[in-house]
């Protein structure tokens, strides 16, 4: 049984940091991923400083204990709204409500307007953040209530959607304005291929939905990068800033995704076609002369304050009105009646590739159809599968075309765009150089055949070690190969890359020559030399915006550190930035460190 007094003594103490005003407020910035800006704050309450219902956690269980838990939430909503308009902090205001108090009668909706009143903010200004968990038996309550609070002017927020297993049923059911994904699917997201898939998924879901999508815990540039790259929008998290009781206003975040061009080119937004769209209250008449009378015309977008909401079909629109009383019983409805309310949505970022996987793995009717082009969630135009098809055809024969034949790797006409693409966008990268050591004296010794498996072993390695979401790998020819690196990391992937090297490589000697260290051939002058085992050499070079002005320069730079890097016996890394050279670093002294 509970101890009586002990709970007596906690509702005390909790009804004395209720009534007392000891709740402290901080306010978490949500970053817009498109500038980089405020788009609004979370507000976070605290117990008194070194109490034991200090943390949010031990506060909210010992209310729900002793019965304060309304009482609680009313009181939080209170100290965050008046903090809030105290500060007068920009954008909007993300309130944390428990649903249950939503429909209380001293402390639902309409006291949490009056205190917004009293406080001089508008209540459009405010999202009402709930927690997807959520009894069953008050759904009907609790949609009453949300229903109530959208008709004051609230917007809504589903807060760690992916925590339980009622997301995407209240999601669908509260067709919420945001919702935020929980951040165990943020955290590591650069190096998890399902975490992405999952993101992936609710971002697609989110943009024919009409919901924007907040990701939580962003504390790592990688995740920040791989969120841009998604399309997600807005984000959270200690990487943009930490809760604060006087939060930035203005975040240190780049607006621009790192690395990555402002052009189009491989994008879904190569396939751009401007079109003109259509409000939600268009009449069935109006869409039916329109595609009546311009025969051009396959497609109507239906956008609503800039956000797409569904596609008028030509064919459809047409067979439609040509069945007896359709004119008469539809001319006057709104044209949603007629539209494709799940039309396939992307964003201008998505690769060609992505796009492709994404149109062929869907209904077909998408690929006859086309997709809506958004940026951001806005909409831009309309892309066609004819056009993608053609894009991807392309791409691929251009791919065949300067591919080296022997790794099927990008070679030099490739290698060199992707250069002055990276110098044009003015984006920092990491060129690194790679060369096999005394390789000639190998092929005399072995043969061709045996050095094309040695070379095949290095772009496999190449293409491994390298992040393909963010890196470029290129052949340049023979045993020269060239990566750009844009993932972080760089220096730590070629380390391990050389030390994974020296094992594989061993399988391509004979045991003899392992065992000597080496063998005799000829060198280029004719004269018979020992020579050592093949190893592996990497220049690395960093640059950043406006050190380069083409591919050229990168090239000749690289290769001075190319050279730099073979001066050291074995397989070894020499890494030189603008202004600043490090020593070369072999396999065995990397390990060591």
């Amino acid at each position: 049984m509970p101890d009586l007094p002990a709970l007596d003594a906690l509702r005390q103490e909790l009804a004395d940091i209720i009534r007392g005003s000891r709740l402290a407020v901080l306010f978490q910035p949500i970053a817009t991923l498109a500038d980089g800006e405020v788009f609004g704050y979370e507000g976070l309450v605290r117990g008194p400083s070194a109490h034991f219902l200090h943390s949010p956690i031990n506060l909210f269980r010992a209310a729900e204990q002793v019965g304060l838990l309304d009482e609680l939430d009313f009181a939080c909503r209170r100290a965050v709204i008046s903090a809030f308009a105290a500060a007068r902090l920009p954008g909007k205001l993300f309130l944390n409500i428990t649903p249950s108090s939503l429909d209380h009668p001293s402390y639902g909706s309409d006291a949490t307007l009056q205190l917004l009143g009293d406080a001089g903010l508008a209540p459009q200004r405010v999202v009402i953040e709930l927690t997807e968990t959520q009894p069953a038996e008050d759904g009907d309550a609790l949609k009453a209530a949300l229903n109530h609070c959208s008709e004051a002017g609230f917007r809504i927020a589903i807060d760690d959607l992916g925590e339980g297993f009622a997301s995407l049923k209240l999601w669908a059911e509260l067709k919420p304005d945001y919702v935020k994904i929980d951040k165990y699917f943020i955290q590591g997201l650069a190096d998890d291929a399902q975490k992405r898939q999952f993101v992936r998924s609710i971002q697609h879901i989110a943009l024919n939905t009409g919901t924007r999508v907040i990701a939580e815990g962003v504390e790592m540039p990688e995740e920040l990068l791989a969120l841009r790259q998604i399309g997600i929008t807005l984000a959270q998290g200690y990487l943009i800033a930490r809760p604060q009781a006087q939060p930035a206003r203005h975040l240190q975040l780049q607006p621009a995704e790192p690395g990555v061009s402002s052009s189009n080119d491989g994008t879904a937004g190569s396939l751009l076609v401007e079109a003109d769209s259509v409000p939600p209250g268009e009449s069935c008449e109006q869409i039916y002369q329109r595609f009546a009378s311009e025969a051009r015309l396959y497609a109507l977008p239906v956008v609503d304050d800039g956000r797409p909401v569904g596609l008028l079909k030509r064919h459809e629109v047409l067979e439609f009105f040509a069945r007896p009383f359709s004119k008469e019983l539809y001319r006057y409805r709104p044209c949603t009646v007629l539209m494709d309310d799940a039309p396939l949505v992307v964003e201008a970022t998505l690769s060609l590739q992505e796009l492709s996987q994404r149109v062929t793995a869907a209904e077909r009717r998408y690929l006859a159809d086309g997709f809506i082009i958004t940026r951001y969630g806005r909409y831009q135009g309309v892309g066609t599968g004819h056009d993608l098809m053609r894009a991807i055809t392309e791409l691929q024969i251009r791919a065949a075309r300067y591919a080296n034949p022997l790794t099927q790797l990008p070679g030099n006409v490739p290698i060199q765009e992707r250069i002055e693409a990276l110098l044009d966008g003015g984006d920092a990268f990491t060129i690194g150089y790679f060369d096999l050591d005394h390789f000639k004296p190998y092929n005399d010794i072995y043969g061709y055949a045996r050095g094309d498996d040695m070379i095949r072993l290095v772009g496999e390695l190449l293409t491994r070690f390298a992040d393909a979401r963010f890196d470029f790998v290129g052949h340049i020819g023979g045993d020269d190969f060239v990566v750009l690196f844009r993932s972080p990391d760089s220096e730590a992937r070629c380390l391990a890359l050389l030390a994974e090297f020296d094992m594989r490589v061993q399988a391509l000697f004979d045991p003899v020559h392992l065992e000597r260290g080496g063998y005799l051939a000829t060198d280029r002058r004719g004269l018979v030399q020992q020579h050592p085992l093949v190893s592996l050499s990497v220049g690395l070079l960093h640059g950043g915006a406006g050190e380069y002005n083409s591919h050229h320069e990168v090239a000749a730079a690289a290769t001075r550190a190319k050279h730099m890097a073979k001066r050291t016996a074995g397989s070894s890394c020499f890494v030189e930035r603008r202004g600043s050279v490090r020593a070369p670093s072999s396999v065995g002294q990397a390990s060591a460190a």
